[in-house]
C-alpha cells in the first residue's frame, strides 16, 4: 500500500509504503507551535518508506532540537514532514497524506496538552520509555 501527498501549494510531493509504525496525537508546545493547532496528528515512518517523488530541491528545514527536523515546502511554507534521527523514524503530518485512514493509538506529551481529549486513547505524560520518555501514563 502506497499513499500520495504534497505541500500546500504542491510544489512538493512525497509517497509513503507500506504501513506506519505508529499515528497519534503530539500535545507538546513544540508541535502546537509548529503545526498551529492544539494538538498534531502524527503518523511514523521507516525513513525507508518514506521517498520526496517531486520537488525535493524545494524543501527547507528548520531544526530547534537534535530530536526534529522539521521539512516545509520553501514555495509556500506548507509542512511535509519531521525527520527523527535518534529514534530513526520520519513523522509525515496525517493531513499530509489525505488518503491515509488515521487511527490513533496513542497521545503523547499529555502533560502539555491544552485541549483535553476523552476518547480513550492511552495518554502518555511524555514519551514512551522506548523513545527516551518516561512511559508514564496519565487519567483521562
Amino acid at each position: 500500500m502506497s499513499y500520495v501527498g504534497s505541500c500546500f501549494c504542491g510544489t512538493v510531493e512525497l509517497e509513503v509504503s507500506g504501513e506506519p509504525e505508529g499515528m497519534g496525537y503530539c500535545h507538546c508546545s513544540s508541535c502546537r507551535s509548529w503545526s498551529g493547532g492544539p494538538v498534531n496528528a502524527f503518523s511514523l515512518w521507516k525513513p525507508e518508506n518514506v521517498t520526496v517523488t517531486k520537488g525535493a530541491d524545494r524543501i527547507a528545514m528548520y531544526q530547534k532540537t537534535e530530536v526534529s527536523q522539521r521539512q516545509y515546502c520553501a514555495e509556500c511554507g506548507g509542512h511535509l514532514m519531521t525527520n527523527h534521527p535518534p529514534l530513526g523514524l520520519v513523522d509525515v503530518f496525517s493531513a499530509t497524506i489525505p488518503t491515509l485512514v488515521f487511527v490513533p493509538g496513542v497521545h503523547i506529551n499529555y502533560a502539555e496538552t491544552v485541549l483535553p481529549m476523552r476518547d480513550g486513547l492511552p495518554k502518555m505524560k511524555d514519551f514512551p520509555a522506548e523513545f527516551g520518555g518516561s512511559g508514564a501514563t496519565m487519567a483521562e
